[in-house]
């Protein structure tokens, strides 16, 4: 049987004596699109960064297409990666994160090729074809020489985007990318979103737009608490949730959209 792409082993985060994630085993399929769900704090984001070793770990072990991230294993001891080798890990996962953290000072295609050619060596020629077939993908193709702040907060996240995608990752991690987006923005960047999903990108999206993980995942994860509460299709956990901890989350969830719809509506 083939490996998961993702494999985490009770993976453990702590703060000081604050536990942050308590055990976590979570895998994820080649092609699969998994979105995390839970209230602040439930250790969903801390996860993600786990993952492509923006933080360490205390304990467990997670694999990316069967690489050991962040350490090597030496018969039963760890030892620690060095940071140019835990970069190099790095290369071929994309992140998203809440802020666009696009370089201000450069134009959105400069922003997408930046890494590819900085990082990975390619020819410029060569990456900024890339790059501008990239713009394309996520709607931009006439915005290739605006600068971020000529760009809308979703035709950022867009780029934001476009430039994970540069470095050709083999797996895409979103973190709430739409949270920091005014209302009106949200659906551009999740119509991106649903084109990798088609497209059989590997995905973990830690999001809290029902819609989205109802229609696009594959499987839904309800984290509370630094623990897995419940996991399945989203038509179980979302429709159906079984545990206490899932139906009041998303009980309080549905009463802060219908709270923001009819705030917007008392606005038209």
């Amino acid at each position: 049987m083939s490996q998961p792409l993702v494999h985490a082993a009770q993976v453990r985060k702590s703060y000081g004596s604050n536990e942050v994630l308590k055990g976590i085993d979570i895998d994820v399929e080649a092609g699969e699109v998994v979105c995390l769900l839970g209230p602040s704090g439930s250790g969903k984001t801390t996860f993600l960064r786990c993952i492509n070793q923006l933080e360490d770990i205390q304990a467990g072990r997670i694999w990316v297409d069967g690489d050991l991230m962040g350490y090597r294993q030496k018969g039963a001891r760890l030892h620690r990666l060095k940071d140019k080798e835990i970069a190099a890990q790095r290369r071929e996962i994309g992140m998203v994160f809440q802020r666009f953290n696009l370089f201000p000072h450069m134009t959105a295609i400069d922003n997408v090729m930046e890494a590819p050619v900085k990082v990975q060596g390619r020819p410029r020629a060569e990456v900024r074809t890339q790059a501008q077939e990239l713009l394309d993908t996520v709607g931009l193709a006439d915005k290739a020489h605006a600068y971020p702040n000529q760009l809308s907060g979703g035709q950022q996240q867009r780029v934001a985007i476009a430039r994970a995608l540069a470095m050709q990752p083999k797996l895409m991690l979103f973190d709430e990318p739409t949270s920091a987006l005014d209302p009106e923005l949200v659906g551009e960047v999740l119509e991106v979103m649903r084109d990798l999903a088609q497209q059989g990108m590997t995905m973990i999206v830690v999001t809290h737009e029902m819609a989205f993980a109802r229609d696009v995942a594959d499987r839904v994860i309800f984290m509370d608490g630094g623990v897995v509460v419940e996991q399945g299709s989203p038509k179980d956990v979302i429709n159906n949730p079984q545990h206490a901890r899932t139906k009041d989350f998303l009980k309080r969830l549905r009463a802060e959209h219908e709270r923001v719809a009819e705030a917007a509506a008392d606005l038209v």
